[in-house]
């Protein structure tokens, strides 16, 4: 069983459901409201783990209900909780998520996640050494984030660094990790508007830009491609990149090549938006490959 480390967030995502979005200064009625664990370290863990993957969490959590239910909730998918903390004082993380006009809009408030320490990975060395990829996001601070690129590097560990939510990164950090898995908003953010064709070249198989129901394009050293997503009738399309992003973390440690690896990744995340929550529709490993057989 190959072994991951997710290094990143974890939340309880407060979820509204509305048949229009309000404008400034607007109330509307909504239609349902929802509590339920996420942050994009623990997705990611979470679908890693449903996919067959042995996985340890490194995070933290407050001192609060919400922390007790994200710590269960990971015990409950089968992830390593042995480096995620409660911090005494300090209220958990959590997303404000309004899904509306088929599309969701998040506002994060990272509490306990600010915690998250270059001192408190170091703590987890031992099982990032232990891993075949590691995986991070940017709901953590940035220096963690260096320092995080700078141990993987110097452990020869390849690093998964999805680049959300969006902002710059050094020069080093897109050096160092292995994999960077922007969407295109985030793309634009990082590379400040270059043109994305021009940058891909720069960064052969290494920079996979995710452009939602038109799948992801990268560039395989020889020609840009587009591997396709798979169509589905989106219920919840929160928490769908975090699916992508563990399933090609999986597929690749696994030994496929980026084509099998992303085709396995956008089937993973097409099953993941047909139901509600970031966690919900997070597939088991069965379902994605009987998708394909179908």
């Amino acid at each position: 069983m190959i072994r991951i480390a997710v290094v990143g967030s974890s939340s309880m995502d407060l979820v509204v459901t509305s048949a229009k979005r309000p404008m400034a200064g607007e109330t509307v009625l909504g239609e349902s409201f929802i509590t339920v664990p996420g942050g994009k370290g623990a997705n990611q863990a979470v679908a890693a783990a449903r996919l067959g993957a042995e996985v340890s969490m490194v995070g933290c959590v407050g001192d609060d209900v919400y922390g007790e239910i994200i710590l269960e909730n990971l015990k409950k998918n089968h992830v390593n909780t042995q480096y995620v903390e409660p911090v005494t004082g300090s209220a958990s993380g959590t997303a404000h998520i309004t899904l509306s006009e088929g599309d969701n809009s998040i506002i994060v408030v990272k509490g306990a996640n600010d915690f998250i320490t270059p001192e408190y990975v170091e703590k987890a060395k031992k099982v990032i050494e232990e891993s075949d990829i590691v995986m991070v996001q940017q709901e953590i601070p940035e220096e963690t984030v260096e320092y995080l690129a700078d141990l993987c590097n110097m452990l020869q560990k390849r690093l998964l660094l999805n680049p959300a939510p969006a902002r710059k990164l050094s020069e080093a950090v897109i050096q160092q990790a292995s994999f960077l898995t922007p969407n295109e908003h985030e793309f634009e953010i990082l590379f400040d508007g270059r043109d994305r064709t021009e940058v891909l070249t720069e960064y052969p198989n290494k920079l996979f830009i995710t452009e939602g129901k038109n799948g992801v394009r990268y560039f395989d050293g020889h020609e840009e491609k587009i591997v396709p997503s798979f169509e589905v009738e989106a219920v919840d399309t929160t928490g769908a990149g975090d699916t992508f992003n563990a399933a090609f973390a999986v597929a690749v440690a696994e030994g496929k090549s980026f084509g099998e690896s992303l085709l396995f990744a956008n089937r993973a995340a097409s099953i993941s938006v047909t139901k509600l929550g970031a966690q919900g529709g997070m597939p088991q490993r069965v379902e994605v490959e009987r998708g394909f057989e179908a």
